[in-house]
């Protein structure tokens, strides 16, 4: 019958598979062959599924390594100007605290009634955090270099007046007597005699309070005055890895350095001690 002859006739591509084109869609630029179909997923290349194999870099500042002797070649300037801004500020701070500090502790030392006071201020001082003591100094200096020698001054007070107190103390009464005998004035009895014999108390103070310093000079770097600190500081926010740890290190070399010196400068200037561990 025609309808049935109709209904067995196949129409062109009814079980036939899907055909090969070389522009269809997923093939890419390159033009590989990819086959369409309701129950077939087109079948890309190796190449655009696992995208390109790039080499790592050769030069360490790219990869962002911790150890990087590029860094250290090629920011040999911003590395000696920190360097420079932090013996400046560490220098100065502990320079006008010993300044402020002795006379305070020979009046600590003259008169008992006001070393309490004296004593209590300075710990009062050491005791405030770092940020909050520059918060507290911001109105008089404002945001300068200023601002963190004097706070670094406040912390250095109560290390240096304890051991020059301590050191003066510790001069004994028979040898005050005796260049008293001399007729050594108070003047001339503080110069040659107590303030020689204070020395390895004050010097230890001075070795506390220079380290202590080194530190503590990096927090100026809130204000764009903390010497390597402002390296540590950027460092850190951006993780530069080279720059934080050289910095880092940097800061501790000074601080050792600094420690060394001025032992090397207690021995030479107190040979009597020697002699007594001996």
């Amino acid at each position: 019958m025609p309808g049935s002859a109709r209904s067995g006739r196949k129409t062109p591509g009814a079980g036939a598979p899907p055909p090969l084109t070389g522009t269809a869609a997923g093939a890419g630029e390159t033009g590989a062959p990819t086959r369409t179909g309701h129950h077939n997923a087109p079948i890309r290349s190796p190449d655009r599924c696992n995208g390109p194999v790039t080499a790592p870099p050769d030069d360490c500042l790219a990869r962002n390594e911790w150890i990087c002797g590029a860094y250290l070649s090629t920011r040999r300037q911003v590395l000696f100007d920190a360097v420079v801004q932090h013996l400046q500020l560490t220098f100065l701070s502990v320079l006008i605290g010993l300044i402020i500090a002795l006379p305070l502790a020979v009046l600590a030392r003259r008169w008992r009634w006001v070393a309490g006071p004296v004593l209590a201020g300075t710990t009062i001082l050491y005791t405030i955090p770092s940020l909050a003591m520059f918060s507290l100094l911001l109105p008089l200096y404002g945001l300068s270099a200023g601002l963190v020698v004097a706070g670094l001054v406040l912390y250095s007070l109560t290390l240096l007046v304890r051991n020059l107190l301590a050191g003066l103390r510790a001069v004994p009464e028979e040898t005050r007597q005796a260049a008293r005998g001399l007729g050594h004035g108070p003047v001339r009895l503080l110069l040659t005699v107590e303030l020689p014999l204070a020395l390895p108390a004050a010097m230890a103070g001075l070795r506390i309070a220079t380290v202590s310093a080194v530190s503590l000079v990096t927090v100026g770097a809130i204000v764009g005055f903390g010497g390597l600190g402002n390296l540590i500081y950027s460092g850190m926010n951006t993780y530069f890895k080279a720059q934080v740890l050289t910095a880092s290190v940097l800061c501790v070399l000074i601080a050792v350095a600094a420690d060394l010196l001025l032992l090397g400068v207690q021995r030479l200037i107190t040979p009597w001690a020697r002699a007594d561990r001996a």
